[in-house]
């Protein structure tokens, strides 16, 4: 913002970053958690292990996570004065 970027610059640029290191942990966590339902599908009972709607819910809810965790620190970045921020360093 020291350099002429605007607020919501700032904020898509940190929403960004955040949400592509989600969405591909989540991505890598569905993978894994496919693959190791074969060998604890001896221990589910009554349940599919290959089941999408619940891969699908649980992803969903991961990236709703990943974007309100990532809006909060985001949504302060902008409220810092650079000035301020420049004279701290």
């Amino acid at each position: 913002m020291a350099l002429g970027a605007g607020r919501g610059s700032v904020l898509h640029l940190i929403l960004r970053q955040g949400v592509q290191i989600g969405i591909v942990g989540v991505l890598m966590g569905t993978a894994a958690s496919y693959l190791t339902t074969r060998a604890l599908s001896s221990m589910l009972f009554g349940v599919n292990p290959h089941d999408p709607e619940i891969f699908m819910a649980v992803a969903a809810s991961l990236i709703a996570v990943v974007i309100l965790a990532s809006y909060i620190p985001a949504r302060r970045a902008t409220r810092v004065d650079p000035l301020v921020a420049l004279r701290y360093e």
